[in-house]
């Protein structure tokens, strides 16, 4: 089964990162984007770094500078474009319905914090194309290690406030929160001052959970590392281990 541990946080581009780490395939991840169809609107560098000196995988999403009025439709993307993308990628039925899942707990969260219905809701921080990138490569990868058992136990989150187009926010942010409330991903609160757990993070992790505990023990078959953006003074990593229960 796969563990995603989540002692530091977790987010979008953290979990394919590990995901990556873990063997899953880049070229399949590749062939998946491509077909996305959403041509120049994203490019993306997958590098091996480091963060404070632990090694790990760095997937980063590039997006154009463009002229803001120019390509304005696309700064709005609701739940039905959204999944009208996913629905065109050449994926398998299970990484499809994984990637929908996991989008649809981000917008109904969204809606939420909003007290908007749920087709009014319109990604542009969190559903603009570097998100939809983010949750269609883990479903894709976490589908192509296939395992069919994910132990998530908690995730580890900030504490403070953080700036985002709302303006100030506390941490958690309300989309946060919300995915925890509707799927019982348990938060645990470290002394982190900002977010360490997006809402593309808890979103996938709660999407490919499966089970709430790990076995009593277990032996380790491989450890992903993928590596966060954010600097908070120490290791930026989420860990995902392949593991199997031990007698």
């Amino acid at each position: 089964m796969l563990y995603i541990e989540g002692a530091a946080g977790i987010s979008g581009d953290m979990t394919v990162g590990a995901l990556l780490s873990l063997g899953a395939s880049q070229e399949r991840l590749k062939a998946v984007l491509d077909s996305l169809k959403l041509g120049d609107e994203f490019s993306y560098v997958i590098s091996e770094k480091a963060s404070y000196g632990i090694a790990g995988t760095d997937f980063d999403v590039i997006l154009p500078h463009r002229h803001h009025h120019h390509h304005h439709h696309h700064e709005h993307r609701n739940l039905a474009d959204v999944e009208a993308i996913i629905d065109r990628g050449e994926m398998s039925d299970r990484a499809r319905s994984l990637a929908k899942r996991a989008f649809r707990f981000v917008a109904e969260a969204e809606a939420k914090a909003h007290g908007k219905p749920l087709d009014e809701v319109h990604f542009h921080e969190v559903g603009a194309i570097d998100s939809i990138v983010d949750i269609v490569s883990a479903a894709v990868l976490f589908d192509d290690l296939g395992e069919t058992e994910c132990v998530v136990t908690g995730l580890t989150e900030g504490s403070g406030t953080v700036m985002c187009a709302h303006g100030e926010l506390p941490v958690p942010v309300p989309a946060v929160l919300n995915i925890a409330a509707a799927t019982g991903v348990p938060l645990r609160i470290s002394d982190v001052k900002g977010e360490c757990v997006t809402p593309t993070g808890i979103a996938l992790a709660a999407a490919f959970r499966t089970r709430e505990a790990l076995p009593a023990a277990y032996r380790v078959k491989g450890v992903g590392i993928g590596l966060g953006k954010r600097d908070y003074g120490r290791p930026a990593i989420l860990r995902i281990m392949k593991i199997e229960a031990a007698e």
